[in-house]
């Protein structure tokens, strides 16, 4: 079984962003333009909106109109937008609006500021609705229809997406539909990243639920402008002392016209804004201007072996080995649960090594029994594995003296005779001395002790060939 979630992705050493200027940090607001598009029965759904408004416990209304709630999504349009419009052009500071195909159809005033403010205009779906349970070809199709919309709208394709209230289906609909620089409907990384699907590769740039003034309607969330002010300073100190350390990030900011809107709060967003124009090396973009950016400085590149993706038998074949003539644990490794979080090296090995460690005992005591000696008579004859050929030839014990050659054979038999299996070393991580030294040490140590050793060196051995396979 394929797990898909990815908990891996740039791991420790994400990539240098490059950010251009050699920014510590890019800060990217997006201005979320949803009213006109939410749930009404004007606007032919079931029942009335109860998402994000200043309404506490609010819940749909089938069949009726919420007036409240209508009313906070039109103080959005009158005058939450024209307050944020104000804020940023006086500031020449530029914005991604992610607009409701629908909103934006009943919206033509605050369109026409958005383009004459230069800014860019992603598309939100096509309405503000939740898309959980849509089958995934109504959805196909309400991404058609809000592609055809806001090109209507606007004059032109839009060029990112993000749906918000997604479905499990929404990143891979909109990934097929095609023609997008980017999707943002997933809130998992610091930095933008490809995301594969049907073979084609989709840039995704994360989105952010924290850094969002959708916390003002949202149990412990904020209560005032000033805690929102405190979040965004802090979060914007890490990254750029991350930045500043040589790992730069990305930090989005998420908006809403009918709340960071209201007078009580924007004033939190307004010393942020006072706040980072005082620091050097900052990059205000748009999220266009973020795609294009990681395109050209980190364009896709198809990973040469991704090993949860292939077929048991490829699978088999290529890492049957990594445990001696032990191919079985491969068979069940593949058999188990595999994922992208079994694509690195150390992943693959956990994959295996957990399987060698399920085993039962004569099993275990089968794979240290298929181990060769060391310098022994498999050697001489050239008859080792590919791996341990280069494995003992990495400790020279491809090339023993007569000395040497019967020093081994002498402490091969006895380790033998007293534990029932070969001695196993990591011989990469040794010389012929300090192997010659271990045997002698490890031939004091009683049954149990040394059958846990030996396994413990099956693992590592195991972990070096991964390496060896995947870097």
């Amino acid at each position: 079984m394929r797990y898909p979630r990815d908990m891996v992705g740039y791991g420790p050493n994400p990539p240098h962003a490059n950010w251009p200027g050699g920014a510590h940090v890019a800060v990217q607001f997006v201005l979320n333009y949803e009213e006109g598009g939410e749930n009404n029965i004007l606007h032919g759904d079931s029942g009335s909106e109860a998402f994000l408004a200043d309404v506490v416990g609010a819940a749909p209304w089938p069949g009726l109109r919420h007036w409240n709630i209508e009313s906070m999504y039109e103080y959005g349009a009158r005058a939450g937008f024209w307050r944020l419009h104000r804020l940023f052009t006086e500031r020449n500071l530029p914005l991604t609006i992610y607009g409701v195909a629908t909103a934006l159809m009943r919206a033509p005033n605050q369109l026409a500021a958005m383009q004459e403010a230069g800014w860019e205009i992603a598309s939100h779906g096509y309405k503000w609705v939740e898309h959980k349970d849509m089958p995934p070809e109504v959805e196909r199709e309400q991404i058609a229809e809000a592609v055809r919309l806001h090109t209507i709208a606007t004059g032109s394709r839009p060029t990112g997406w993000y749906t918000g209230r997604c479905s499990l289906n929404t990143v891979d609909l909109v990934s097929e539909e095609g023609g997008f620089e980017y999707v943002s409907d997933t809130y998992d990384d610091d930095l933008p990243y490809w995301r594969v699907h049907q073979g084609r590769p989709q840039l995704i740039i994360p989105y952010t639920l924290s850094a969002n003034d959708m916390r003002f309607v949202t149990a412990s969330g904020f209560d005032n402008g000033e805690e929102y002010f405190q979040f965004l300073k802090d979060s914007f100190d890490c990254l750029y002392a991350e930045g500043k350390a040589g790992s730069p990030k990305m930090m989005s900011i998420g908006l809403h016209c009918r709340l960071i809107g209201q007078p009580g709060r924007v004033m939190g967003l307004q010393k942020f804004l006072d706040y980072i124009a005082g620091h050097d090396k900052v990059w205000v973009p748009t999220r266009i201007d973020i795609a294009r950016h990681w395109a050209r400085e980190h364009p896709y590149q198809a990973p040469a072996l991704i090993p949860s993706q292939l077929e048991k038998a490829e699978f088999v074949e290529r890492f049957g080995s990594i445990f001696e003539h032990s191919h079985w644990i491969a068979e069940r490794a593949w058999n188990g649960e595999l994922g992208p979080s079994n694509d690195t090296a150390i992943g693959l090995h956990f994959a295996l090594r957990t399987q060698f460690r399920l085993a039962n005992i004569e099993e275990r005591f089968a794979v240290l029994r298929a181990h060769p000696d060391l310098g022994g008579k498999l050697a001489a004859a050239k008859r080792l594995t590919e791996a341990s050929a280069a494995e003992q030839a990495s400790a020279g014990l491809d090339a023993l003296t007569d000395g040497e050659r019967e020093q081994f054979t002498r402490l091969n038999t006895a380790y033998v005779e007293k534990f029932g299996f070969p001695f196993i070393i990591a011989v990469k991580d040794n010389t012929k001395a300090s192997i010659l030294a271990a045997f002698e040490t490890r031939l004091g140590n009683d049954a149990e002790q040394e059958f846990a050793t030996a396994c413990a060196q099956v693992e590592r051995i195991a972990l070096l060939r991964v390496e060896g396979l995947l870097g």
